[in-house]
C-alpha cells in the first residue's frame, strides 16, 4: 500500500501552489491541511525548519522546501514534469530559479513603500518577462505540448496578476504576446485552477491592503476592488 501523502499548505503561499499542481498533473491521492502562518502550530514548527510551507508528509517523513519536494515526486513518483534529456533537464531546472526570483520581485512590489518604489519594482517584473519572452516558443507551454515543473513554477506568479490588473495597469506585460498567452493558457489548467480555495482573490485583495504600501494606498481609491472581489473565483 502506498504511504500516506499529506500537503501541509498556507492559502497563499506560492510555493504549496507549485506542488499541489504537481500532485494534480501526477494524479497523487493526497490529504491537504492549511496552517495559519501567523499561528503556527507546534506540530508544524517540529516539521519545518524554516517555518515556512510547504510541507510534504510522506508516511514518517516530513520533506520541506519546495524545489526538493518537487524534486522528490520526479524520482519517486510516475508521469515525469521533467524533461528527460540531463541538459534540457538542467535548464528547467535553472528557468524555475527563475521563477522564483521574479516571486522575490512580485514580494518587493507588493511592499513598496511609495510610487516610486512600485514603479521601480513594475519595471523590474517586466524586463523579467521580456526576458523569459524571448525563451518561449509557440507553445502552448513553457517546452512546448509538454507541460512542466517551469510552468507549475510560473503559474503561482501569474496569478498574482489577476488582483494586481484589478488594481491598475502596471506595465507588466506590455509589449510582450507569448507570456501574455502562457499566462492566459495555465489560467485555464485544472491542476492551476485546482491549486488555490475559490475565496482565493479575497484573501490576496486582503493580505495586500494589509501590508499598507503603495500598492494599499491605490487598492483603496480603485473602483474594482469595492467590496466583495471582483475575481475571487478566476484562477
Amino acid at each position: 500500500m502506498p504511504e500516506p501523502i499529506t500537503l501541509v499548505s498556507h492559502a497563499l503561499c506560492p510555493y504549496v501552489q507549485r506542488i499541489a499542481i504537481a500532485l494534480f498533473e501526477k494524479r497523487i491521492a493526497h490529504e491537504r491541511v492549511s496552517i495559519d502562518l501567523a499561528n503556527k502550530p507546534d506540530w508544524f514548527l517540529a516539521m519545518s525548519p524554516f517555518g515556512r510551507t510547504p510541507v510534504l508528509r510522506v508516511g514518517e517523513h516530513a520533506l520541506f522546501e519546495s524545489s526538493a519536494i518537487l524534486e522528490f515526486l520526479e524520482e519517486t513518483q510516475p508521469g515525469p514534469l521533467h524533461p528527460s534529456d540531463p541538459a534540457e533537464r538542467a535548464l528547467h531546472r535553472a528557468w524555475m530559479n527563475f521563477g522564483t526570483e521574479t516571486l522575490n520581485d512580485i514580494a518587493g512590489f507588493y511592499s513598496a513603500p511609495d510610487s516610486a518604489g512600485l514603479e521601480l519594482k513594475a519595471a523590474a517584473l517586466h524586463a523579467r518577462f521580456r526576458l523569459i519572452e524571448g525563451r518561449l516558443g509557440h507553445g502552448p507551454w513553457f517546452a512546448g505540448d509538454r507541460f512542466s515543473l517551469v510552468d507549475a513554477v510560473f503559474a503561482p506568479v501569474f496569478r498574482y496578476f489577476d488582483t494586481f490588473d484589478a488594481i491598475s495597469p502596471f506595465g507588466a506585460f506590455d509589449g510582450l504576446s507569448r507570456v501574455p498567452l502562457w499566462r492566459a493558457r495555465l489560467a485555464g489548467r485544472p491542476s492551476v485552477r485546482a491549486a488555490v480555495d475559490p475565496d482565493y482573490g479575497d484573501r490576496l485583495s486582503a493580505f495586500l491592503r494589509r501590508r499598507g504600501g503603495a500598492l494599499a494606498r491605490l487598492m483603496d481609491a480603485s473602483p474594482l476592488l469595492d467590496g466583495k472581489y471582483a475575481l475571487a473565483g478566476h484562477p
